[in-house]
């Protein structure tokens, strides 16, 4: 019985299947953490997809940035981007149950694995917050996008403002700021201020900022934070945080991180797109 943190999948499902079949995983007695983005860039959106609702409760994932954006395309609120790969699951004939199956996915789990805390989001967390507050802040979103009015709410939820998160924040504007932190998050200031332009290695920081990890005190409960979405920083393990997106689309490996013991598996992946931005 064991659980594996699995990186960015990316719409790389045989390659996936792959690394399933390395860690000789069982859906009847181990447990997958998926730090999101499951679908986009990748050849295989949709069976990615059909593999990853198909193995039920044995697979527990978070919504990254592109399954945000699949909702959008998916409410005619969001345009193709260059390099997208979606056009096959939006045309697939049980696109609405895969939507809906995604609408339901929370933005951050935390659960113990080998008696140890750990909290998975796919992006990360502004210094100050806390597991409470993380888990009290994605429901947020989360029972928005699981409302009748999902698609009222993916049409204004792309912005870079506000570049902070406060609790004076309300509305569409609290949830944006909400979103942004849980999934597009890579550089920010000791005080929160986020910074979306900088998206290469952690070393490209603009000045003033910092890669968000780094401003994380040590876990005073001892919670290890569980993400990807960083391909450029690559596979990081530390004492409080594991970044699992080695970037496969990118011709990289896909990672699992088994939790239990930290074993690292990773599988190796054809370059699938060009690097031009990486996210």
């Amino acid at each position: 019985m064991a659980t594996y943190a699995i990186g960015d999948l990316q719409g790389c499902n045989r390659e996936f299947q792959e690394l399933l079949e390395l860690i000789s995983f069982d859906r009847d007695r181990d447990t997958l953490w998926l730090v999101g983005d499951l679908v986009n860039r990748g050849p295989e959106s949709l069976a990615t997809l059909r593999t990853v609702t198909d193995l039920g409760s044995a697979a527990v994932t978070v919504l990254g940035n592109h399954d945000l954006h699949l909702l959008a395309a998916s409410a005619g609120v969001r345009a193709p981007a260059r390099g997208d790969t979606l056009d096959d699951v939006l045309a697939a004939r049980d696109a609405r149950e895969l939507i809906d199956w995604i609408r339901y996915r929370p933005l951050a789990v935390c659960q113990e694995v080998a008696g140890f805390p750990y909290l998975m989001v796919h992006a990360g967390l502004l210094p100050d917050w806390t597991v409470a507050q993380t888990l009290a802040r994605a429901k947020e979103v989360e029972n928005v996008l699981r409302s009748d009015d999902w698609r009222s709410f993916v049409g204004v939820m792309y912005g870079d403002v506000p570049d902070y998160f406060s609790e004076k924040l309300k509305g569409n504007e609290r949830l944006r700021s909400i979103v942004n932190v849980l999934t597009r998050l890579r550089f920010c200031t000791p005080d929160g201020v986020m910074d979306f332009s900088a998206n290469q290695g952690a070393d490209s920081a603009p000045p003033g900022f910092s890669p968000w990890f780094e401003l994380r005190p040590d876990a005073g409960d001892k919670t290890t934070l569980v993400t990807g979405h960083w391909s450029a920083v690559g596979l990081r393990v530390s004492a409080h945080h594991l970044g699992t997106d080695s970037g496969c689309v990118w011709g990289g490996a896909l990672t699992a991180i088994r939790l239990d013991d930290r074993e690292i598996f990773q599988q190796p992946c054809p370059r699938f797109q060009r690097p031009r931005t990486r996210n």
